[in-house]
C-alpha cells in the first residue's frame, strides 16, 4: 500500500495516514489469526467451568470489531454518490453500533446465566485427561491455556492504539481497548478454575461473573459512544474523550481572515471524516465568491479529515456555534 494513492471518499490519505491505515489492516488480519487459534484451544479445554465458557464467548466475540473494522474501511473508499453524497464514512459507525449491541447482549446474558448459576450453588467439576500417557487434571490445562492466549490481544491492542488515533477511528479503537483489557479476563478465568481445583465451586461462577460484567461493560460504553456519534453530537476525538481540536483550528482559521469579523463552525463525524458547516460574519456587506473559495480550500489544507466543508456567510452566528472573533476585535 506504500507509495500507491489511497482515499476515503474524496479524501486523499497523506502518506503517513497510508502507512498506519497498511498497518492497522495487517493487525487486524493478525487478531483474527491468533482469535481462531485462540477460541479453538479454549474450546478444546473449556470442561465445565462458567468462567471458561464466558472466556470462550468474549473470543468469539472479539471477531466483530476486526471484521466490521476490515468491512468499514473497504466501504470508505467508495467515493460519493447521488444517493450517497457524503460518502461511505458512516459505515464504521454502523459497524461500532454492530459490535457494540453484540458486545451488550451476550454481556447481559452471561452476566445473567453466570449470576443464576451461582444461586444455584452449582457445584462444577474438573476432570482428569491422559496426555502423552500421562494422567492430569484437565485444570492445568485450561490454566495453560488462559496464561499462554492472554498475552498476545494485549500486545495488538497497544500497538493498534497509536493507529486508531492516527486514522480517528473508533471501531479500531473499541478494538484496542477490548484487547488491552484481555489479560483480566485470562486472570479471572485462572482464579476461577483454581477456586474449583481446591474446592471453592463459588469462584469459578464469580469469575464468570466478573468476566461477563467487563463485557457488558464493553458493550454499554460502546453502544453510549456509537449511538450518539450517529445522533450527530459534536465531533469528539477518537476515545470520545473531548471534543476534536479541529473544529477550534477551523474557527481560528476563518476567524483570521482580514474579511471575517466572527467565525463558528457546526462539525460532524461521518467516521474517518468530518463535515463541517462553517458560518463567517462578513466585516462588509458583499464578499466575493473567490474569497470565499479560497477560505474554503484553506480549511481543506488545514488537516485531511476536513472532507467536505461550506462557508455560510451570515449575519450573526447560529446560537449553537462557539463563536470565534479575531484577536483585538470587538466584534
Amino acid at each position: 500500500m506504500s507509495g500507491e494513492t489511497v482515499r476515503f471518499g474524496r479524501t486523499e490519505l497523506p502518506p503517513k495516514q497510508v502507512e498506519a491505515l497498511r498497518r492497522a489492516v495487517r493487525l487486524e488480519w493478525v487478531t483474527i489469526g491468533v482469535l481462531v487459534v485462540t477460541a479453538t484451544l479454549v474450546f478444546i479445554v473449556l470442561g465445565s467451568s462458567q468462567a471458561m465458557k464466558a472466556a470462550w464467548s468474549e473470543d468469539l466475540l472479539s471477531f466483530i470489531p476486526p471484521i466490521a473494522f476490515l468491512i468499514a474501511v473497504r466501504l470508505a473508499r467508495r467515493p460519493p454518490t447521488t444517493r450517497h453524497p457524503y460518502g461511505f464514512h458512516r459505515s464504521v459507525a454502523v459497524g461500532h453500533l454492530v459490535a457494540a449491541v453484540a458486545l451488550t447482549g451476550m454481556g447481559t446474558f452471561l452476566l445473567v446465566d453466570s449470576s443464576i448459576n451461582l444461586l444455584r450453588g452449582e457445584h462444577p467439576t474438573i476432570g482428569t485427561v491422559d496426555l502423552f500417557g500421562v494422567t492430569i487434571w484437565l485444570g492445568w490445562l485450561m490454566i495453560a491455556v488462559m496464561a499462554v492466549t492472554g498475552i498476545p490481544p494485549v500486545i495488538l491492542g497497544r500497538l493498534k492504539l497509536g493507529l486508531a488515533r492516527e486514522l480517528h477511528n473508533k471501531v479500531l479503537y473499541a478494538d484496542a481497548d477490548m484487547n488491552k483489557a484481555d489479560w483480566q479476563t485470562s486472570l479471572g478465568t485462572i482464579v476461577g478454575v483454581l477456586g474449583i481445583g481446591v474446592g471453592l465451586w463459588w469462584m469459578d461462577a464469580a469469575a464468570a461473573i466478573f468476566i461477563s460484567g467487563s463485557i457488558l461493560h464493553d458493550g454499554v460504553s460502546n453502544l453510549r459512544a456509537a449511538v450518539v456519534d450517529l445522533m450527530d453530537a459534536r465531533a469528539t476525538t477518537f476515545d470520545d474523550n473531548r471534543p476534536h481540536p479541529l473544529a477550534g483550528r477551523v474557527d481560528q482559521y476563518l476567524a483570521g481572515l482580514p474579511w471575517v469579523a466572527r467565525a463558528g463552525s457546526r462539525v460532524r463525524d461521518e467516521g474517518h471524516v468530518f463535515h463541517i458547516e462553517a458560518f463567517v460574519v462578513p466585516r462588509r456587506r458583499k464578499v466575493a465568491l473567490a474569497d470565499i473559495e479560497r477560505a474554503r480550500q484553506g480549511c481543506v489544507a488545514l488537516d485531511w479529515k476536513v472532507q467536505d466543508i461550506v462557508i455560510v456567510p451570515v449575519p450573526r452566528l447560529p446560537d449553537v456555534v462557539d463563536a470565534v472573533t479575531p484577536p483585538g476585535s470587538d466584534a
